[in-house]
């Protein structure tokens, strides 16, 4: 039998030396954890489409979404996740606030160890940080 595959996009959104990211409301999947603004690319969305959409819906800002900079498959029990990470920005003066999450902050990539985020994104992450786990 297949496993599903679900496409997802997220945005890198830097400001000065920090770094936007979300937290998953206690009752979604993956809850309390952290992860970059995005969320899953709809049937005939383009990857683009659906990640101003995403970070709309979820922090209430309009994001320029930039080139994809790092493409990751994770398996989880049952599913598959295909992350695409894309460079973005949004305007100076666009504060974000949780709409459709618990919480969003402005973190530096050295504090980014001190927020737990799911196995997808901490693998990109680390890819694109340099780490080694």
């Amino acid at each position: 039998m297949a496993v599903p595959h679900v496409r997802v996009v997220a945005a890198v959104i830097p400001r000065e030396d920090r770094y936007l990211i979300t937290q998953r409301r206690p009752s979604a999947v993956l809850g309390g954890l952290w992860e970059f603004p995005g969320g899953k690319v709809e049937q005939g969305e383009s990857e683009a489409d659906a990640l101003r959409r995403e970070v709309r819906e979820r922090v209430g800002v309009d994001v320029n979404v930039g080139t994809c900079i790092a493409r990751r498959t994770h398996d989880y029990d049952g599913y598959s996740v295909d992350l695409a990470l894309y460079q973005a920005s949004i305007d100076a003066s666009a504060e974000p606030t949780p709409v459709r999450v618990a919480d969003c902050r402005w973190v530096k990539s050295a504090e980014f160890e001190n927020h737990r985020f799911p196995a997808a994104d901490q693998a990109t992450m680390d890819l694109l940080l340099g780490f080694k786990r």
